[in-house]
């Protein structure tokens, strides 16, 4: 289920699928230009990086990003049919693989704001549904998705705490739950143990983050 999944920084995740994807790419090390995808969930610096698109980014790479980056993924040099504008509700699909998009706002803080139409991602791959939240809070919209595994913030301050991700997790219980936006800009390593240590029997909390 998590075989060739990586959290290399942040909310920043590889997944090779047959496919390459980058969520977020950020703080990325070397120049690995090997996306077939890249999926932004919305246009905050750590989750737009240009510096880092261009690292991970081809020629023939397509890159799903919110609608008010549209403009942005052209100034870069992506072509009009590599470039897929996102809001919330919407389902695309790559090959086999399906590729949905849920709302994703903060609900008691001011700086992810719902008529944003930020996005997290719903990916369907061989089976199995992997959950990538975004930068978001526990929302009713959130409460009701169903996956296999769930990626979720736990860092604070801009979204969910690790108690609070800890809470959505336990409501909507996939069967694995990640970490992620910690360890760089808000939240602690210590964030992403109390989140596991949280979470109800049943779900197995793994730590992928190096």
């Amino acid at each position: 289920m998590l075989n060739n999944i990586e959290v290399l920084c942040h909310s920043s995740i590889r997944m090779n699928k047959g496919k390459i994807i980058y969520v977020d790419p950020f703080h990325i090390e070397e120049n690995y230009q090997d996306a077939d995808i890249i999926l932004i969930t919305h246009s905050h610096y750590d989750h737009f990086s240009e510096e880092d698109i261009e690292k991970v980014r081809k020629a023939d790479t397509k890159i799903y990003v919110t609608e008010d980056y549209v403009e942005n993924a052209r100034q870069l040099g992506f072509s009009e049919n590599k470039i897929i504008g996102v809001k919330p509700y919407q389902t695309y699909y790559e090959g086999d693989i399906e590729i949905n998009t849920v709302p994703a706002y903060n609900v008691n803080k001011q700086f992810h704001p719902k008529e944003n139409n930020w996005v997290g991602y719903i990916l369907k791959i061989d089976g199995i549904s992997y959950y990538i939240a975004g930068d978001t809070d526990i929302t009713e919209e959130n409460k009701k998705i169903k996956c296999d595994v769930a990626f979720v913030p736990v860092g604070g301050t801009y979204t969910m705490t690790a108690k609070e991700a800890a809470e959505l997790v336990n409501i909507i219980k996939p069967k694995v739950a990640i970490p992620i936006h910690y360890g760089d800009i808000v939240g602690t390593k210590e964030d992403a143990i109390t989140f596991v240590n949280s979470l109800e029997d049943g779900i197995d909390g793994k730590i992928l983050m190096k």
